[in-house]
């Protein structure tokens, strides 16, 4: 199974949940489906957003611990600083 496939029946199967307890198919309270329910969409998207901001974080932060990928960007940098230059764009 893709990542894609995988990704697309985990939110298939998450957004029929969140239907079935909107439209009433499984009794809750009342309090539940009017003040819990409407926000349980901007809770998933904000958790979601903090995920990515922390992996993509975590992945910077450790980029010194893989030391050749490490060097590789590092002689990207200066490929591009040199690129540039040699077209007349001053890079600090």
């Amino acid at each position: 199974m893709t990542k894609a496939y995988e990704t697309t029946v985990y939110a298939l199967a998450i957004s029929a949940i969140y239907f079935a307890l909107w439209v009433g198919v499984f009794p809750t309270p009342a309090v539940f489906r009017e003040s819990i329910l409407p926000v349980i969409p901007w809770w998933g998207l904000v958790s979601f957003g903090c995920y990515t901001l922390y992996s993509l974080g975590y992945g910077v932060y450790t980029l010194q611990d893989k030391e050749d990928k490490y060097l590789e960007l590092k002689d990207q940098i200066t490929e591009a600083k040199t690129f540039l230059k040699a077209n007349g764009v001053d890079v600090n």
